[in-house]
């Protein structure tokens, strides 16, 4: 299981913070329609549960949103990505059927309120993620955004720099169909469903619909 630090600077703007860790060897394929029928019944359930403005009131996305603030990021211009999901659900905009893994952890999302960062373990440079501040030094892709300024941003690092923040994980550590390692952080910045709950149900998506096995779990607390 990889090892994760985490700046004090984070800590102080939410103490509460959790990370739910998930690691696994997979098989990356399109999304089935078993998989697709439990993320619309998702959809339906956050579209007849919330209006528009109420999203952001979300535990697990004002938490991360407050984070934002704290660190100088408003979080209206760089939205939660659990918040933009359910954003576009709630405008009928729906969201786009793409991959096992990428929809297994919009799903677990959606349900859930928390950012997640999917990650290929076999991108990942080094033993250690870092989550720190980002920089205006920072060179970041986000994934479909290009150029991404994740200045103020909570972000992971690993030995050869920024790969994940709650609002666009990076091109470099991108799943794709050839990813055969999965690394996924469920970020906790404060509680909504419980994050034992969030890093079991992940694990049993994983082994259900990604041929998940060699499956491990952790939750890290500071």
């Amino acid at each position: 299981m990889i090892e994760v630090k985490i700046d004090p600077r984070i800590l102080e703007a939410c103490p509460e913070t959790r990370i739910g860790l998930i690691s696994a060897t997979v098989v990356n394929r399109p999304t089935c329609d078993e998989l697709w029928a439990e993320i619309e019944n998702a959809a339906e359930e956050i579209k007849q549960r919330y209006e528009l403005l109420e999203i952001n009131q979300r535990p697990a996305i004002a938490a991360t949103s407050h984070l934002y603030k704290s660190l100088g990021k408003d979080p209206s211009r760089y939205r939660v990505s659990s918040e933009a999901l359910c954003r576009r659900i709630i405008r009928g905009l729906g969201i786009y059927r793409l991959t096992t893994l990428i929809d297994v952890v919009n799903l677990v999302s959606i349900k859930s309120g928390y950012a997640i960062s999917g990650l290929d373990g076999d991108r990942i440079e080094g033993n250690t993620l870092t989550m720190s501040v980002g920089t205006a030094d920072d060179v970041y892709n986000g994934i479909g955004r290009g150029l991404l300024n994740i200045e103020g941003m909570p972000v992971y690092r690993d030995a050869a720099g920024p790969i994940a923040t709650p609002t666009s994980d990076e091109e470099r550590t991108k799943f794709t169909e050839e990813t055969v390692r999965a690394q996924i952080n469920i970020n906790a910045f404060a509680p909504e469903m419980p994050l034992e709950d969030a890093v079991e149900w992940m694990a049993t998506l994983l082994r259900k619909y990604a041929d998940g096995a060699n499956v491990e779990t952790s939750i890290i607390s500071f």
